[in-house]
């Protein structure tokens, strides 16, 4: 038989006729498996290993380029779900806020910590072991008729939050925006052992002014509208300052200055190889400082300090 009379099969459908070769590996494919491509078409194995083989894109600090500010989001939801559950269960509120050091007595009233303290009173807080507190407390908002915001409490943190949030999270990459997020709440609850240990705090903020705090830096760090992006941190910084009066402005400051530490180093260190394991060692750095500050003002007050 003449060869140029042979009939020709798909590789992957060997019953379908077709004539066209795959422009990569140049095994012939129906139009069922035909992929579109530069040049051609390909088959769906070359173009997988194709899809293997790019290079994929990076945000400025080293990160996943995402388009979706998927992390955003997902912290948004859960603030409102435990909101949601606050006005379920108010108790989760006292068993959750940020509180460094206090006493629980016989009545199930809070009282200010002493040490030593008077028999039937009994400790809570992270005095007492209770370290998830420097967490849980920035998912926790106030209730709707407590403090002087009520429910404008969570309304404000997350409208701020969504709107820095989607500027700043697509910047750094979403690993890198969740550990940020992360130690700036961690910053600010630490703050507020140090300097207000007697203080039930709760709120996002201090995750926000770290987040507000990076928005600085990264916007800096690209080249953005410099009169735009100082008018913003003046703002961030009057609203630390009149907050004061009503909020827990050691948590905010808190915040401010680790999401700004955690964003100078992200921003800053050299591309190459070791970036990212740089990156994870200032981290880890941060993280423990941080747990030798609250290990040592929690032991102090177990010692009696104030």
């Amino acid at each position: 038989m003449d060869s140029e009379s042979a009939v020709t099969t798909c590789y992957r459908h060997p019953r379908v006729e077709c004539h066209v070769r795959c422009t990569r590996c140049e095994r012939y494919i129906c139009p069922d498996c035909m992929r579109e491509a530069a040049v051609g078409h390909q088959c769906p194995e070359c173009v997988k290993e194709g899809a293997r083989s790019v290079r994929r894109a990076r945000t400025v600090v080293g990160g996943t380029v995402s388009a979706v500010p998927v992390v955003t989001y997902v912290l948004i939801a859960l603030n409102v779900l435990v909101y949601l559950a606050e006005l379920v269960r108010p108790e989760i509120v006292d068993r959750f806020a940020m509180v460094g050091a206090e006493l629980l007595g016989p009545d199930g009233g809070h009282y200010v910590w002493v040490d030593p303290y008077p028999g039937g009173f009994t400790p809570e807080g992270v005095v007492d072991g209770e370290w998830y507190r420097m967490l849980t407390g920035a998912f926790l908002h106030l209730p709707p008729t407590e403090g002087t915001f009520g429910v404008l409490h969570i309304v404000m943190n997350m409208v701020a939050l969504w709107n820095l949030g989607r500027l700043v999270e697509p910047m750094l990459g979403r690993v890198h925006y969740l550990a940020l997020y992360l130690l700036s709440a961690l910053g600010g609850s630490v703050l507020v052992l140090l300097i207000a240990p007697g203080d039930a705090v709760v709120g996002a903020s201090g995750a926000i002014f770290g987040v507000g705090a990076a928005y600085y830096v990264m916007a800096r760090r690209v080249g953005a509208d410099l009169g735009q992006v100082n008018r913003f941190m003046a703002g961030l910084l009057l609203w630390l300052v009149i907050s004061a009066v009503v909020t827990s402005w050691e948590g905010h400051l808190g915040g401010l200055l680790a999401g700004g530490a955690v964003a100078l180093v992200f921003a800053y260190v050299p591309r190459g190889r070791y970036r990212v394991l740089i990156q994870a060692a200032a981290c880890a750095a941060l993280l423990v400082l941080l747990a030798v500050l609250a290990l040592g003002k929690a032991a102090a007050l177990g010692n009696g300090a104030v």
